[in-house]
């Protein structure tokens, strides 16, 4: 892996307003231009996941630059986007903001996308889910592609170390974090052949610090008791969804690894998913493999 360049990946960012923030988006086009000429290419849309950012999508975005528009966006309170303190950090309001994006592309002319989302950003995606089923989106879901995240939240297994960010004890938890325990939480998750490199956790320790970010995770952390609070809300998101879904799982993750799996599929039978022998992070762990299995998602979808 290279090393990570903050003021590369920060000049790359076009910020779009939200409320009185700004949040870093990453787009192939002019977020801000009223109209201009773009290829007729299928758009995704990349959701990361809890505590990093955009940038874990890099190799799927190299690899599929050629093919598909792709967008991300790293989410209020994390990577280069704006981490306000205090503030009640939301799985809603961060669909607020992905809508806030979709309200972009709409204006320049792109009417349909497909979602990819991993971690934190699954249950963002489910509210999305649950939004288009509702008919309040301003463009249409045509799929949904789900990596390693609590898709159901009484199987969701989060680490002490979250645990702790989010009790009464967060804030102080949070100040005396440091490389060296992200990097033995990350090694926890990551899969026994594929453990995380030191230029990653070097990358998310950048990532986490802009903007004084550490002291935001606890609350950022609370995402764990939405997903209780609307369980019921996000599964059904799944089980009514009129568009195709899959879901590509790292089976050895101790957080959301083959019994989020087992679950998905008990839940939608008739889904064709991949189980990938690595942890919490696909994406980063097989990334060609994730690639490969867009490809032949989208490909069949394109068939039909």
């Amino acid at each position: 892996m290279s090393s990570f360049i903050l003021s590369e990946y920060q000049a790359r960012a076009q910020y779009i307003p939200y409320q009185q923030w700004h949040i870093a988006c990453f787009s192939p086009f002019d977020l801000h231009a009223d109209s201009q000429d773009i290829a007729s290419l299928p758009v995704v849309v990349f959701l990361h996941g809890f505590p990093s950012a955009s940038s874990d999508w890099h190799a799927q975005w190299d690899a599929l630059k050629d093919t598909h528009h792709c967008i991300g966006l790293d989410f209020l309170g994390f990577g280069v986007s704006d981490k306000p303190y205090p503030h009640a950090y939301s799985l809603h309001e961060q669909a607020d903001i992905v809508t806030a994006l979709f309200a972009r592309l709409v204006a320049l002319g792109i009417t349909n996308v497909h979602l990819v989302a991993h971690d934190y950003g699954v249950s963002v995606a489910q509210e999305l889910l649950a939004r288009q089923h509702h008919q309040a989106l301003s463009l249409t879901l045509d799929s949904v592609v789900f990596m390693n995240g609590g898709l159901f939240a009484d199987l969701h297994q989060p680490l002490m170390t979250q645990k702790l960010l989010k009790s009464p004890l967060g804030g102080f938890i949070s100040l005396l974090m440091s490389k060296r325990t992200l990097a033995t939480g990350f090694k926890k998750i990551f899969g026994p052949h594929t453990p995380p490199e030191t230029a990653l956790i070097d990358e998310l320790w950048i990532l986490l610090n802009v903007h004084q970010g550490r002291r935001v995770l606890p609350k950022l952390l609370h995402y764990i008791d939405e997903r209780f609070t609307y369980a019921q809300r996000w599964q059904d998101a799944l089980s009514q969804a009129k568009i195709p879904l899959t879901f590509i799982n790292g089976v050895y993750d101790p957080i959301s690894g083959q019994h989020m799996l087992d679950e998905f599929e008990q839940l939608l039978p008739e889904t064709h998913n991949t189980p990938l022998h690595v942890g919490h992070y696909p994406q980063i762990e097989a990334p060609e493999a994730v690639t490969q299995a867009l490809r032949e998602f989208w490909a069949k979808l394109s068939s039909h």
